[in-house]
């Protein structure tokens, strides 16, 4: 039995119900902070106050309840309500993607006084419900690596992992030691481009593409590219070392929205640590204009030189996805 067959079999628990925009979103907001506030970044913080601002803006309000399935935020999902007090929650995100709906499985959260109670299961099966109704044509979640409990929850509701990434963030800092002294960095050429491209396809798959796409014509070189950026008011910036083979790595900046700068590697299999550890404190140096400079990598994707840079691990989250034959195998 698949946990889509559970959850029409059994019937919906009177604490469930459909979230509310018009009066949950405060709630869910409280809730979300009360149960992940020792693990939550500043990306977190900053979602907890959105959630907070939407829940008291009445026009938004009333755009987001027709606005549910266009748009790629938390706009809809359950919660569980017990005397009035509302105490779990989950979101239902949705995305478009090549023609394809995917949903991704978000904010699953029970309240401390409340758990071991499988509100958490019960809240995910209406979720897998939702987006079985919806013809979905796949359903994602994202959960810390450190929280086993859950990773064992989703594996036994027919989730699979399907990788595995860590947030490293590191301030600028002018007055870095200059390390980077001991290669030539410049800017990349054109020439170079074919070899960033394998690189990054290998760094940032076109699974998780649906997610957070990889803007690859910001990275081209050519006519195309550069009227692209000039036109969106886009500035990009792409730092490489090389060596008598070619190119040894490449680290791309994107200008984006806020103080945060986003950071994208192409590195081969083996990159030489003291490389990509010079590229990173060049890019540091460079870039002072910002609060914090973001990378994304696969887990255990050079940790130490990117360590050495004096970046630091934010979070590692498991991706997984539902899948339904492992499901129905696991319940056979």
């Amino acid at each position: 039995m698949s946990a889509l067959d559970e959850s029409i079999l059994h019937e919906i628990p009177r604490q469930l119900r459909p979230l509310n925009i018009m009066r949950d979103l405060p709630h869910v907001a409280d809730l979300v902070e009360t149960c992940f506030s020792s693990t939550m970044d500043a990306d977190g913080q900053r979602f907890i106050q959105q959630l907070r601002r939407a829940g008291k803006d009445n026009r938004f309000l009333h755009w987001a309840v027709n606005a549910v399935e266009s748009t790629s935020m938390p706009l809809s999902g359950y919660v569980w309500e017990e005397e009035g007090s509302l105490v779990g929650n989950v979101s239902l995100i949705p995305f478009r993607s090549r023609g394809r709906r995917i949903y991704l499985v978000a904010n699953v959260a029970v309240h401390p006084d409340h758990r071991r109670r499988g509100i958490a299961r019960q809240l995910t099966l209406q979720a897998l419900e939702y987006t079985r109704k919806r013809k979905a044509d796949a359903t994602w979640l994202q959960v810390r690596d450190d929280n086993q409990g859950a990773i064992d929850l989703y594996t036994e509701l027919g989730f699979q992992e399907q990788a595995r990434r860590t947030k490293w963030k590191a301030a600028p800092d002018r007055n870095l030691p200059a390390g980077d002294r001991l290669f030539e960095i410049k800017n990349r050429s054109a020439g170079q481009w074919n070899a960033q491209l394998e690189w990054m396809q290998r760094l940032y798959p076109e699974n998780l593409d649906w997610y957070q796409p990889t803007p690859w014509i910001r990275f081209r070189p050519g006519l195309v590219a550069s009227l692209y950026r000039f036109f969106i008011e886009s500035e990009t910036r792409i730092w490489t070392i090389s060596g008598p083979t070619g190119l040894l790595a490449a680290i791309s900046w994107l200008a984006g929205f806020g103080r945060t700068g986003q950071l994208w590697a192409a590195l081969p299999e083996q990159v030489e640590p003291a490389v990509l550890t010079a590229l990173l404190l060049h890019v540091r140096r460079n870039l002072t204009g910002h609060e914090a400079l973001s990378l994304d990598m696969p887990v255990g994707e050079a940790a130490d030189p990117i360590k050495a840079a004096g970046f630091n691990a934010q979070r590692t989250l498991v991706w997984m996805r539902f899948n339904t034959t492992l499901a129905d195998e696991l319940r056979k």
